[in-house]
């Protein structure tokens, strides 16, 4: 289920590979119609279940929005 974190929408969508398990990919997307950006962000790890992928994929997306925001309200 997407969240959306300030201008950042937050979508895991875990892949199936092979032998059952299934790799983490997150998108954060941010912006409206052509003004739309879209960071797709993929995980080496493997999980045993899609939710399992799926948490960690959220937590990763969460964890780079809330990295951006701090590099942004730093002075230069």
């Amino acid at each position: 289920m997407p969240l959306t974190l300030g201008k950042y929408r937050i979508a895991a969508f875990p892949r199936s590979l092979p032998g059952g398990l299934f790799a983490a990919q997150v998108s954060i997307a941010s912006g409206h119609g052509s003004a739309c950006t879209d960071r797709v962000m993929r995980f080496d790890s493997a999980f045993s279940t899609h939710d399992a992928a799926a948490e960690y994929a959220i937590a990763r997306g969460i964890d780079w929005v809330q990295d951006t925001h701090r590099q942004s309200i730093r002075p230069n």
